[in-house]
């Protein structure tokens, strides 16, 4: 089993020694490093192959939050380290794996590493073996069984995700993380904290001000292409940068 890459970001010197305590306790995982403020995780992933974010809320500079607003995509699998529970519900909104509060337990931090692994190895998938199977989805209704190819594209709404096939639309209580991890990766890209699209779908990208795009689907549906995003959508699709993008 190939180990998880995990960094650890807390401003507490002492909470984070009792995490690194704690992941020597679960197998095949491996630290990277440590960060102490929310505005050094970008820098910290571009110096390192990272799949999971252990991640605190208030710290100086950016919030945990904020910082995996500006993640880019695709997105190490976060799980907040938190004394605060007020933030649970925007947590999950900006698609974390899970949300322990301290003092963290091993067992439950044990879980929320298991999940992580379960969604990063959905990752790894080949399209030809996935593209032959029915996608099961749990809905208000029962379970229904979909055809990966006529999903043109899923958003997460005020709190149920909307899933388009063939034209309808599908409601889940499903995160976005776990629907990513089932579907066929080299089809489906996450182009926004908020959505997934299939390329295959795409009939137009226009451009906006931020420097992502609005993916038109065949059938009509706007998805908004976050600037992050729209770097791996254009090496997907094979395509250059506009003159006026940033490199």
């Amino acid at each position: 089993m190939t180990p998880l890459r995990i960094l650890i970001v807390d401003d507490e010197q002492l909470a984070r020694s009792r995490l690194r305590r704690l992941l020597g306790g679960i197998d095949d995982v491996v630290i990277v490093g440590e960060r102490d403020r929310g505005d050094a995780v970008a820098e910290a992933l571009r110096q390192e192959q990272i799949d999971v974010l252990l991640l605190d809320i208030e710290m100086p500079g950016l919030t945990g939050l904020e910082a995996t607003g500006l993640l880019p995509e695709p997105r190490p699998y976060v799980i907040f380290c938190t004394a605060h529970a007020e933030h649970a519900l925007s947590a999950f909104d900006v698609g974390a794996v899970d949300y322990l509060l301290k003092p963290i337990d091993a067992g439950r931090l044990k879980l929320a590493i298991e999940r992580a692994r379960r969604a990063s190895a959905g990752r790894g998938v080949s399209v030809d073996k996935a593209s032959k199977r029915r996608l099961a989805i749990e809905t208000r209704e029962g379970v229904l069984l979909l055809d990966p190819a006529e999903i043109s594209h899923a958003e997460l709404g005020e709190a149920l995700v909307t899933i388009v096939v063939a034209g309808r639309e599908v409601l889940t209580d499903l995160s976005l993380n776990t629907l990513e991890s089932r579907l066929p990766r080299g089809s489906f890209l996450r182009v926004h904290r908020r959505a997934i699209l299939n390329l295959d779908h795409v009939a137009l990208l226009e451009p906006t001000a931020s420097g992502g795009y609005v993916a038109k689907t065949h059938r009509g549906h706007e998805v908004e292409v976050s600037r992050q995003a729209a770097r791996e959508l254009r090496r997907a699709l094979g395509i250059g940068r506009g003159s006026g993008e940033d490199p």
